[in-house]
């Protein structure tokens, strides 16, 4: 095996880890083999054909070369943390002595809150459906539950009948990576799902196309990703907000609304879904009850 095919022997090798072992969405894994190819092109350049050989200054001499190239502090800090993660794999399977990108500050980025919704703005939007109309009472509903579990879109359209617990004021959610989640619903959000179900997706449903779907569009199948951005922005402008509003405003806000009501940090994550590669060990499993308990208590809409 030549030197150049070993380097990407290891990085398919890390790719199977991601996938197995880590269980990364397929969009991640293609957006980190990406930045670790055109690293392995400046490698190239410089006549270096095994990891170990890659010293710090080559690494900074990377990074330089991607800020006079007029690259974005974004996009650096996403070279930065896919190399780190490519780099500390190597490390722990003692294919180098140590990560040289692990010493490199990942580039700072200008503070940049995502949108999000007061409590009384987010309650004046979710008045908004008109709710005597089918469609309107499926966006009450799709809105209410969007904000109470602070789902992704993703979730939400992929949300199916037998994922709903309603008794135990949970519903079963498949976030990235396929990972399986089981999340609190507010009182207020089973109510308008349940007025859905009942009078709502009936008039909607075409056995041929809805296929246990919750939310269905006119023509009985689910709903699309642009479906209900577009929805949510005409909601916005009836509402008269300012606040630039997409379906992911509905996620900030509710995890804003919790920590800021006093939730626990712990159980925030958990809702979300959210799991640090560096920190999964320090977290302990978070019992379903408190995480329950958590929302009721401090959910403005529990």
């Amino acid at each position: 095996m030549d030197k150049e095919s070993f380097l990407h022997q290891l990085l398919d090798d890390y790719i199977n880890h991601l996938r197995m072992v880590k269980n990364q969405s397929e969009n991640t894994i293609a957006g980190y083999s990406t930045d670790i190819r055109n690293f392995f092109c400046y490698c190239e350049e410089h006549q270096i054909d095994t990891p170990e050989k890659v010293t710090l200054d080559d690494a900074i001499g990377f990074f330089s070369r991607m800020k006079e190239l007029g690259l974005s502090a974004g996009t650096q800090a996403r070279y930065h943390s896919s190399l780190n993660g490519f780099f500390t794999w190597l490390e722990l399977s003692r294919y180098i002595p140590y990560s040289v990108i692990d010493r490199i500050p990942a580039p700072k980025l200008g503070r940049s809150l995502p949108d999000v919704l007061s409590v009384d703005e987010m309650a004046h939007l979710l008045e908004i459906p008109a709710t005597e109309t089918t469609a309107g009472l499926r966006d009450k509903a799709m809105l209410e539950l969007l904000y109470s579990c602070g789902l992704r879109v993703s979730e939400l359209i992929e949300l199916k009948l037998n994922n709903l617990y309603f008794e135990e004021e949970m519903i079963k959610v498949f976030g990235k990576g396929s990972k399986e989640r089981f999340v609190p619903v507010g009182r207020s959000a089973i109510t308008w799902v349940d007025k859905y179900l009942t009078v709502g997706r009936p008039a909607l449903v075409k056995r041929e196309k809805s296929q246990n779907y919750l939310f269905l569009n006119r023509n009985g199948g689910k709903l699309s990703r642009m479906g209900i951005w577009k929805l949510i922005k005409q909601y916005t402008l009836t509402a008269g907000i300012k606040t630039p509003v997409h379906p992911h405003t509905f996620r900030h806000s509710f995890a804003t609304h919790l920590i800021e009501g006093g939730a626990d940090l712990r159980a925030v994550q958990e809702m979300l879904g959210h799991v640090s590669i560096a920190t999964t060990q320090i977290y302990t499993h978070v019992d379903r009850s408190f995480v329950m308990e958590e929302h009721r208590s401090y959910h403005p809409r529990g």
